[in-house]
């Protein structure tokens, strides 16, 4: 069996024993149906933009510690581990710029900013949620998942 059979196998195989629920499904049916009525428009779809934007190592954990409350750089620096100091800059420029945060500007001496959710940031919550749980609930099977594929592919 070619890779390609291989990895169709586990993703079919990973699927299989987890059906979204009906509603879901046909949520996304219609979703999709309108789509696929329309020419497709890369620059222009909106789950792409959308999950480019959000879906980097980052950006969900800079979101959940705002969601607390607002914070200074030097509290989201260390309340996200591993980020460097650069790639936390762009992060929050990135955020600032989807309008999901707002930064503020104090006119102290040196001058401190501190970075709070609009409302748009706080639209994206309950979602997020939703997704952690998924996330928090799949973990174990992704990983079997993942090491069974990784050794069927090895053979």
């Amino acid at each position: 069996m070619g890779s390609c059979g291989r990895r169709q196998f586990f993703v079919t195989g990973l699927l299989a024993d987890n059906h979204p629920p009906a509603e879901a499904k046909a949520r996304l049916a219609e979703r999709f149906r309108v789509w696929s009525s329309r020419a497709f428009d890369l620059a222009g779809c909106p789950v792409r933009g959308v999950l480019d934007a959000l879906g980097d190592k980052w950006t969900t954990l800079i979101v959940i510690t705002l969601s607390q409350r607002p914070h200074r750089f030097s509290e989201i620096q260390r309340a996200v581990p591993d980020i460097s100091k650069r790639m936390l800059a762009q992060t929050l420029r990135d955020l600032e710029r989807d309008g999901l945060i707002a930064r503020r500007v104090f006119p102290t001496k040196p001058p401190s900013v501190e970075y709070r959710l609009t409302d748009l940031g706080e639209s994206l919550l309950d979602p997020l949620v939703g997704l952690i749980a998924w996330a928090e609930r799949n973990q174990g099977p992704i990983a079997e998942a993942r090491t069974a594929f990784d050794a069927a592919v090895a053979d």
